[in-house]
């Protein structure tokens, strides 16, 4: 077991121009804490990929981990090209409120990263810390070709042997993780469908504006708006936040503090002490 409790499962309701729909996120620490930390995933993960780091900051802060729509236990979205980052903030938007917090700080890995920046370049925005991993402004089009490479294939396997080792397989560059660490990983990220076959946690047609756009947006300028303290979580051999770019983002804007991990790729994955310390330290502001 990576973890010694289970997060408290909650819900709420968010909305696209086709309705309403169920949002599912997970929560530790006090429920009355008013430190709020808010962690969002990357593209193809859900609200479990923070159970480390969430169970390491409920003695100082409440942790709400959100499976964005289309993932986890949240609702499948009727129209796939509402898969975009203005659903996802006002989802995001609704979490915030939902917690009661005039300010909270945001964790967020890859895609969670850069709805990060978005978020906390808005004027009046509620974000207070701001934690970026592996991702920034300019995202290198070679790591979306690799991850489109296998984004949004509706594969299935037998076994969860079978579905755990694609898992390690497409996921090679998060490191040398511990059996016990892709296991976890593997599980809350997967589904087992009624035929009872393994396949991905997610809804496939999340792919479909992901693969329908042939660069990604440009972020610089929004990344030059944030004032709140930031730090930059970057793999050392990642290929989708170049060395130039973090440097950059340690010059620009914030200014963020960079931490690089040897031997990790895209995207550090929170799961152990090394990862998670300089994260605990930069929230809790010590």
């Amino acid at each position: 077991m990576l973890t010694r409790t289970e997060p408290r499962t909650r819900h709420l309701r968010s909305l696209t121009p086709h309705g309403f729909h169920r949002v599912v996120y997970y929560e530790w620490g006090d429920a009355g804490n008013p430190a709020v930390v808010v962690c969002v995933h990357g593209v193809g993960r859900n609200g479990r990929d923070f159970d480390v780091l969430g169970e390491a900051l409920a003695p100082t802060h409440r942790v709400l981990a959100v499976d964005m729509p289309g993932r986890g236990q949240s609702d499948w979205l009727a129209d796939p090209m509402e898969y975009v980052f203005p659903v996802y903030l006002t989802t995001l938007t609704a979490l915030i409120a939902a917690s009661g917090a005039d300010t909270i700080d945001w964790v967020g890995t890859s895609m969670g990263g850069l709805l990060g920046i978005v978020a906390a370049a808005q004027p009046n925005a509620p974000v207070g810390r701001l934690v970026v991993n592996d991702v920034g402004p300019f995202v290198e089009p070679a790591a979306l070709v690799r991850i489109g490479s296998y984004f949004g294939t509706d594969r299935s396997f037998a076994t969860f042997v079978e579905y755990e080792a694609y898992v390690r397989e497409i996921s090679a560059p998060f490191g040398p993780l511990t059996d016990a660490q892709w296991e976890h990983l593997a599980r809350t990220n997967g589904r087992q469908r009624e035929d009872g076959r393994w396949t991905v946690g997610y809804d496939p047609r999340v792919a479909v504006p992901f693969q329908s756009q042939p660069t990604p947006p440009d972020l610089w300028p929004q990344w030059d708006a944030i004032r709140c303290p930031t730090l930059v979580l970057r793999g050392a051999v990642s290929d989708l936040l170049s060395p130039a770019t973090a440097r950059q983002m340690s010059e620009r804007g914030p200014r963020a503090r960079v931490i690089e991990f040897a031997g990790v790729g895209h995207a550090p994955m929170l799961l152990d002490a090394n990862q998670i310390e300089p994260v605990m330290a930069f929230l809790r502001n010590v």
